[in-house]
């Protein structure tokens, strides 16, 4: 099985880099949860430059399970394993795969450029500002590498906590409303997955993720058990039509904390569907397939005109992240649609890693297009589209990050944007020509959404003496988001060092959610 648990770390060569008594996983949990503490110990004046030193470690600590990881196998890696609550057989239990493992590293790599981003425009707490990230950011590294269910719920759930917080004190005039929907939504789904672990655990008599793939369970229960599951995953997502979060929560979060919503936390919830709903409940999953590819289909669709008459850039943005997380619910239950159309998996793997691609380059995309608009809301104090005009005429250079982002957003060739999406819709046809067509309708929707906002903010005459005033980028400004730039063209480039390791783990996934695990249905 892919889930195995083993109490001893697997050897990739990279044991001698570690602290004697340490583990890699739990370095990268703990090491910037303490990193965080330490910030806040040592102040505003030394807060930028801590807060960076631990996100540069963490970092670097990171790159490892790339270079150590062993893409030939299914199997966990790196794995940890240690008693915690032994009355109720609750474990602390880590390790990555080819899918949890990339997530990781995007995690560590954003969290970098989040801080770098906060440098100088954070005046107000610097401190604690800086710390909520680095908890946040090892609390969120806790998520993708738990492999005992008790343990993810308790960091699924610990991860709104920091993330209340910078919304709360650091974001906008509306902030305690989007603050407040943002924590109810999000927990109030996280209440059915409880319930549903809770049910699997009476009858398994373990919260090990690798004892809850192997329950054998009757359609009704599965069918409970995944709807709980795609309340919970869904609304992390976000999907239609439990999205309404998602706007006001970006329009209201400081540039940090809409960079690593849209960039990180959305893709929690695509990794849980991944990791829990395809492999624990098949069956389940199979019957309300078409449900998903329903709501999946709306988000792409009808979210993307939403988009298209916004006024305001995050929240533009934001309905777009929506359209684009679609397109990943959409890839991970392909593999039903595929097998009841075809009779067989064949395209399920490509719908799979366009799913994780796109997952890894929304990630890069959305945290390029919000921290470009932070650069504009930090000089002009507005996020109004109807407040910029020529821009591109005072700020060339920031207008050529701009310009190639959005190009990433619309999927243009050649960028992150593109090949994922492209995969997906591609897989679509052998499930059905109509998916493909909806689908396929975001290259058209998504190109008028995102070169509308375009032609409004930078091109045409100056609109105003306050744009005419603008001052280019600065050297960390230029820094930010020439790393991202040279990320999304990479990606975009050559995403096989990104599909090599992902390949066996997401084929095992596939294995695992076309099986039946109805007693006696074999």
């Amino acid at each position: 099985m892919g889930y195995l648990q083993d109490e001893r770390v697997r050897d990739f060569g990279i044991n001698s880099m570690l602290l004697d008594g340490w583990s890699l996983l739990s370095l990268l949990i703990w090491l910037p949860i303490l990193g965080g503490l330490i910030v806040l110990v040592a102040g505003d004046k030394l807060s930028r430059i801590t807060a960076l030193v631990f996100t540069l470690i963490t970092f670097a600590l990171s790159l490892p399970l790339y270079t150590g990881f062993d893409a030939s196998t299914f199997e966990m890696q790196f794995v940890e394993h240690h008693v915690w609550i032994e009355a109720f057989k609750i474990n602390y239990s880590l390790g990555v795969d080819g899918i949890s493992m990339p997530l990781i590293l995007l995690n560590t790599f954003i969290t970098i450029l989040i801080v770098l981003a906060a440098w100088e425009v954070i005046k107000k707490r610097p401190a604690q500002y800086m710390a909520a990230f680095l908890i946040m950011e090892g609390i969120i590294n806790g998520v993708f590498a738990a492999q005992d269910a008790m343990l993810f719920y308790v960091f699924f759930e610990a991860m709104l906590i920091p993330m209340f917080i910078v919304i709360g004190i650091w974001g906008g005039v509306n902030r305690v409303y989007a603050t407040v929907k943002f924590f109810l939504y999000t927990f109030f789904g996280s209440v059915f997955m409880l319930v549903s672990l809770l049910y699997m655990y009476n009858m398994s008599g373990s919260f090990a993720i690798a004892d809850l793939v192997k329950l054998e369970m009757g359609m009704t229960p599965q069918i409970l058990i995944f709807l709980s599951f795609l309340i919970a995953f869904g609304v992390k997502v976000p999907m239609w039509p439990v999205h309404t979060w998602l706007p006001d929560a970006h329009v209201e979060a400081p540039t940090g904390g809409s960079v690593v919503l849209a960039a990180i936390m959305l893709k929690i919830g695509g990794y849980g569907f991944l990791r829990f709903a395809l492999p624990i409940v098949p069956d389940g999953a199979r019957e309300l397939t078409w449900l998903v590819i329903f709501m999946s289909l709306t988000a792409v669709v009808y979210i993307g005109f939403i988009a298209l008459v916004q006024k305001d850039m995050k929240k533009l943005v934001a309905y777009s992240s929506i359209a684009h997380m679609g397109f990943v619910t959409l890839a991970f239950f392909l593999v039903y649609a595929i097998q009841a159309n075809t009779g067989s998996t064949s395209g399920s793997m490509l719908a799979m890693q366009g799913g994780m691609v796109q997952m890894i380059s929304h990630g890069f995309i959305s945290g390029a297009m919000f921290l470009s608009i932070g650069v504009l809301y930090d000089r002009m104090h507005t996020r109004e589209i109807s407040a910029y005009g020529g821009v591109a005429n005072t700020m060339p250079i920031f207008a050529g990050f701009f310009v190639l982002f959005a190009m990433a957003n619309t999927g243009l060739p050649g960028t992150s944007g593109f090949v994922g999406e492209f995969w997906i819709i591609l897989a679509s046809f052998k499930a059905n020509f109509w998916y493909a067509f909806l689908a396929a309708t975001t290259l058209i929707v998504g190109a008028a959404y995102t070169l509308w906002l375009v032609k409004r903010v930078l091109f045409g005459g100056v609109a105003n003496e306050q744009v005419a005033n603008l001052i280019d980028l600065n050297k960390r400004e230029f820094v930010i988001l020439s790393v991202l730039a040279f990320a999304v063209l990479l990606l975009g480039l050559w995403p096989e060092p990104l599909t090599h390791v992902m390949e066996v783990s997401l084929a095992h996934v596939v294995e695992l959610a076309v099986q039946t695990k109805i007693p006696g249905a074999n």
